[in-house]
């Protein structure tokens, strides 16, 4: 058992190492190759010269805010699943992603002379105002998984009913800029957007991680859960909180990314087991690993087009959604 530990542990190290490389090469690859040396004389010097301009000044606040988004919508659907108890939740199902959606569209379109920098800002005030009206009308002497997950589903779609609305009666010249974020594209992010995001995936990763103790023993059954003395609503309402805000903050960076909370938690627990207390960890590596290869697929791939991120993601997460509830059907797959 301690061997399998361990083991499991060195899979999260790993992970992360994975991570971090290919963070790295994906600073030396793009429409002017930089050789890796003076990738790393850049990052050592904090830039100078034109490769230093490239790598530090445009890839690199891009490479660490798809890590940090990665993770955090990774972390969101990971934590969804716990306390859903269904393989299947990630922050869509909720109706979260397409609330921060719909918040950020209703800013972009219907107002004039504010800074672009709130967005991440009102994409966490979406995130939480959907998440909230979930919870509450879920509310019946307990919050029900099966019943979040209904009144998620007719949200989520009242809320992409409201952006087409939103991008069909906003500003013309709007509508490109618009659609692209809500596919979800990592283009345009610079150091103001990291300076944002990082604080809140500092904050709000460690504290689900103190989740990993409830979502464990709520995976034994509710009945079970509450004999083991679990603060069953109290848990699950900190663990939806966080998960919510991590999603809000990663669309209002990335836009509507699809499908990372959910791959990235499957990728991983065949490796590390079903404890959240490596599950997490790891599934925040697995988002910033799939993010990071699905920008730099996005930035490499149609050149001189950059593709947002998000096509790539729903291109391999569809399938594997449909995987999921094929062999959910056979009843071969566990929350």
């Amino acid at each position: 058992m301690l061997n399998a530990k361990r083991k499991q542990t060195a899979i999260v190290v790993l992970l992360v190492l994975l991570a971090l490389a290919v963070a790295f090469i994906s600073l030396s690859i793009g429409s002017v190759s930089v050789p890796l040396p003076e990738v790393l004389t850049a990052l050592l010097t904090n830039g100078g010269g034109e490769s230093g301009m490239i790598v530090t000044g445009f890839r690199l606040p891009r490479v660490i805010a798809a890590m940090l988004v990665g993770a955090s919508l990774a972390v969101a659907g990971a934590l969804l699943q716990g306390v859903l108890r269904n393989p299947l939740a990630s922050p869509d199902v909720l109706g979260v992603t397409g609330g921060a959606s719909v918040s950020v569209v209703a800013f972009m379109t219907l107002t004039t002379g504010l800074s672009i920098h709130w967005v991440p800002f009102i994409a966490v005030a979406g995130a939480m105002a959907t998440g909230s009206l979930v919870y509450i009308l879920a509310w019946r002497k307990g919050v029900s998984p099966y019943r979040m997950i209904i009144i998620g589903i007719g949200i989520s779609t009242a809320a992409g009913a409201m952006t087409t609305l939103l991008l069909i009666s906003g500003p013309a010249y709007l509508a490109a800029q618009v659609l692209n974020w809500t596919t979800g594209s990592l283009y345009g992010t610079n150091w103001s957007y990291v300076s944002m995001l990082w604080p809140w995936v500092a904050l709000l990763i460690p504290l689900s991680l103190l989740c990993a103790r409830e979502l464990n023993v709520q995976a034994l059954g509710e009945e079970t859960a509450v004999g083991l003395g679990s603060r069953l609503q109290l848990s699950r309402f900190f663990a939806l909180l966080f998960s919510v805000s991590l999603a809000g903050v990663a669309v209002g960076v990335a836009g509507a990314l699809s499908f990372i909370g959910l791959l990235a938690p499957h990728m991983v627990r065949a490796l590390v087991g079903h404890s959240y207390r490596l599950l997490l960890p790891a599934s925040a590596a697995a988002g910033a690993i799939i993010l990071l290869l699905a920008d730099l697929a996005g930035r490499m791939l149609f050149q001189p087009l950059d593709i947002p991120a998000g096509v790539f993601t729903a291109g391999v997460g569809t399938p594997f959604f449909l995987y999921l509830l094929f062999r959910k059907r056979r009843g071969g797959l566990r929350g």
